[in-house]
């Protein structure tokens, strides 16, 4: 380093083609931006949609979400196996949230079972995460 306090980084790169090397030496500087971020994910309702029985192939469950900190510019819902080990359904969406973060997200379910759901609400910057345990029984979920 010199008489300041910056350090001076020294690369090297082969290449592959010739086996020569380049060399940069210098003065590097860089900044660093803190965000504030999605904070925290909460699935604080779970409702089955009641529907007729010529729309009865799918089970529809809404689950309603609330977060913390920024807000949400997309959310994916992973369903996976009880022990949430194996997915059988990846769906994401852009959404638009203006002032709380405060949604519903309406998923559907081909058959009835004990699911493990994880929503995950992110951003530019952030991602954050909400998991639960479902049973749907066909149209039926607790």
């Amino acid at each position: 380093s010199g008489s300041d306090s910056s350090p001076t980084v020294e690369s090297v790169e082969d290449n592959p083609d010739g086996g020569c090397h380049i060399y940069r030496n210098g003065h590097y500087r860089s900044s660093i931006a803190v965000v504030e971020g999605i904070l925290e994910v909460n699935i604080i309702q779970m409702t089955s949609i009641q529907m007729t029985e010529s729309q009865a192939e799918n089970s529809l469950v809404d689950f309603v979400v609330t977060c913390q900190g920024s807000l949400p510019t997309d959310v994916c819902t992973v369903v996976s196996d009880p022990t949430c080990q194996v997915s059988k359904s990846v769906v994401c969406d852009p959404i638009v949230v203006t002032d709380e973060c405060l949604l519903t997200i309406r998923r559907a379910f081909e058959e009835p079972g004990t699911y493990c759901i994880n929503i995950t609400l992110g951003d530019d910057t952030s991602q954050a995460l909400a998991s639960a345990l479902i049973s749907v029984n066909g149209g039926e979920s607790t």
